[in-house]
């Protein structure tokens, strides 16, 4: 009989966690998904999953998810790091706490989850991590200053993590959003993709899922923008 392949998203209760982990689902995973507003829990409950109600800024947290997982599954095969809104104003402006809590929420929300995931699957031998991150972080706008300052630090996070995982058929790939349907939509924003549209958290999930797929085997330590042709360089 196959093994049944499981997937924990974090943020996973709305937008692009919430329709990743239906896609993961819909591909025959278990998902365990994390959210701090308990609309994972729901979700999870539809999906025939593990649902959580807990933050990924606290380790406490992650350790009870991680665990539970390992409790009635045995396997993690599919990490999904997710993340809510960061601090926004004129760069100057920003302080020191909003500053760290954009830390939180755009890079820690990633090395968290992988210090207790990456041992599980080293032990495998398998497993793939993606992060959800943006298409601002290597043409950062003004409009986004944290997120674009720390997602231009998971990229280099990711490809460290990539070169050091690889042999042990680990892989972590970044997404990288434009302007989703899950933002509030202006006309001034779809104007500026070259597609004259938003793009929408079902195409994201599909990105994701073929990251965590067999087909994307050989893929590790990149940066997929998913922009409508916004972001050309590299």
């Amino acid at each position: 009989m196959a093994t049944e392949k499981v997937a924990i998203i974090t943020a996973g209760g709305s937008g692009m966690g919430a329709a990743s982990a239906k896609r993961l689902a819909a591909d025959g995973f278990k998902v365990a998904i994390l959210s701090s507003s308990g609309k994972g829990e729901t979700l999870a409950s539809e999906l025939g999953g593990l649902g959580f109600t807990g933050s990924n800024q606290s380790n406490g947290d992650l350790n009870r998810l991680v665990e539970t997982v390992m409790d009635k599954w045995g396997r993690i095969d599919v990490l999904v790091n997710s993340a809510g809104h960061g601090p926004r104003a004129q760069i100057i402006e920003i302080t020191d706490d909003q500053w760290h809590t954009g830390l939180d929420v755009y890079l820690m929300n990633v090395i968290r989850p992988v210090r207790l995931v990456a041992p599980i699957m080293q032990a495998q031998q398998s497993g793939a991590i993606v992060n959800i991150s943006t298409a601002w972080a290597f043409e950062p706008a003004a409009m986004f200053p944290t997120s674009a300052v720390f997602r231009a630090g998971l990229a280099a996070y990711t490809k460290i993590f990539a070169d050091t995982y690889a042999a042990d058929n680990i892989r972590m790939n970044n997404v990288l959003p434009g302007w989703i349907d899950s933002l509030p939509a202006t006309e001034e924003r779809r104007h500026s993709v070259p597609m004259k549209r938003y793009g929408t958290s079902d195409e994201i999930a599909a990105t994701v899922a073929f990251l965590a797929s067999e087909g994307a085997g050989y893929i590790t330590g990149q940066n997929l923008k998913v922009d409508g042709g916004l972001t050309r360089s590299v």
